[in-house]
């Protein structure tokens, strides 16, 4: 009767073993299925067109270029970035904007190959300008983009490069 009572037991406890594995090694919603962009830019994804990674990169005040990377959710037809227009009250416009051109399920960087939007207005490095990106189709994609210095991992993104040093404050030495 003893060693029926302890097969038993033996047996609830791998029962009990095998049904609390799966369940307490990540949980139900895992950080590893989350999206993290630690980046310095901001990100849109809830259209057909996903907006990664949006900054002005400014060498100079009251001008800059528009760099970001756009996605295209349709495996099947292309589709098209028809501008860049301000939101609000802000005054920062792009100059001379043309379409952007997206293939089906691909990536288009602006970065790469001077492909960046020149913007004007009233803004500097640190500051972040309301704009509003157009796609084909009606679709708009409002944004915060932060205005970054024309150094570091942006550098030449704005022209040839902006001054990098960070300024004391002056009294201080």
């Amino acid at each position: 009767m003893r060693a029926m009572h302890l097969r038993r037991s033996l047996a609830l406890l791998t029962g009990a073993l095998l049904l609390a594995a799966p369940l307490s090694s990540c949980g139900f919603d895992p950080a590893t299925n989350q999206v993290n962009s630690n980046t310095p830019g901001t990100t849109h994804r809830d259209t057909s067109v996903d907006v990664l990674n949006a900054v002005v990169v400014s060498a100079d005040e009251g001008s800059g270029t528009f760099i970001a990377s756009f996605v295209n959710n349709s495996t099947t037809e292309s589709a098209s970035v028809e501008g860049l227009s301000p939101q609000g009250e802000t005054s920062a416009q792009a100059v001379d904007f043309s379409p952007i051109e997206v293939p089906a399920n691909a990536l288009v960087n602006l970065a790469e190959d001077d492909q960046g939007v020149s913007v004007e207005g009233d803004f500097a490095a640190g500051d972040v300008v309301p704009l509003v990106v157009e796609l084909a189709g009606g679709e708009l994609v409002e944004l915060d983009v932060p205005v970054v210095s024309n150094c570091d991992e942006f550098e030449g993104l704005d022209g040839t490069g902006g001054d990098c040093e960070v300024a004391e404050p002056e009294g201080e030495h």
